[in-house]
């Protein structure tokens, strides 16, 4: 793991401006709000969150931190975007989630303060916006159990990944805010995987995530092309 701070304060300005508008379904983070029962489900369906110390690293305005907690887990969330933060610790107060929390902080420190304390740790949307993704793959993986279960999401760097999540969800469709995905930082699943093997986690489950524009629904598929996600294990587990 490299410098605790393994952030970019561009990327951190860029979505704290947005702050105010995480919760709004028909903003700037609709996206997220329409993929979010199709991550929770799939990570249910692997490893379960009822009653599970659950992690989400870079929450950002806790969306899927506060579906997790509703569905039973005991959840924190991380991210260093302040504003981001405030708005998450807001929704939890105004609705009532139980057994949710915040939290100001690196996953790199996280991890040397509560190493091996999570049964569940997950970390989406999250790697392609952050200077060093190997070095917070390696955080997730120290901060959860062994026999733990660690997912990831981000998006594939290639051709048509730059069509469609870049030009087209950005400048044709207007799904996202103009420059909120560099194609450099994208990430290929080979190159995820290997971060993954370095970190001791092994990758058990890919799934990739389409969308429709015509229809505006998406779905989990095995087309990792674009979007794509893992569910890996720490091993040592009993």
């Amino acid at each position: 793991m490299s410098d605790p701070v393994n952030a970019d304060p561009a990327e951190l300005a860029k979505f704290s401006d947005l702050a105010h508008r995480w919760w709004d379904k028909d903003s700037e983070f609709r996206p997220l709000h329409q993929i979010n029962p199709l991550r929770l489900d799939w990570i249910n369906s692997v490893s379960g969150v009822s009653g599970l110390q659950v992690l989400d690293v870079g929450c950002g305005g806790g969306i899927l931190a506060d579906a997790m907690a509703r569905k039973g887990a005991q959840v924190l969330g991380i991210d260093l975007a302040a504003k981001a933060l405030k708005v998450a610790q807001l929704h939890a107060l105004e609705a009532q989630t139980p057994n949710v929390l915040y939290r100001e902080i690196s996953a790199e420190a996280l991890a040397m303060e509560q190493p091996g304390s999570f049964d569940v740790v997950t970390c989406m949307e999250m790697l392609e916006h952050v200077p060093d993704p190997a070095s917070v793959v390696a955080a997730c993986a120290a901060l959860v159990k062994p026999g733990g279960w660690v997912f990831f999401s981000t998006i594939n760097r290639n051709p048509k990944s730059f069509l469609l999540a870049i030009v087209g969800a950005e400048y044709v469709l207007n799904m996202l805010p103009r420059g909120t995905h560099e194609y450099a930082k994208l990430i290929r699943p080979a190159e995820l995987a290997s971060y993954c093997r370095a970190a001791g986690l092994e990758l058990s489950h890919t799934r990739g995530m389409e969308y429709n524009p015509l229809t505006q629904r998406y779905w989990l598929s095995s087309d990792t092309s674009v979007n794509y996600l893992f569910a890996t294990q720490k091993g040592g587990g009993v």
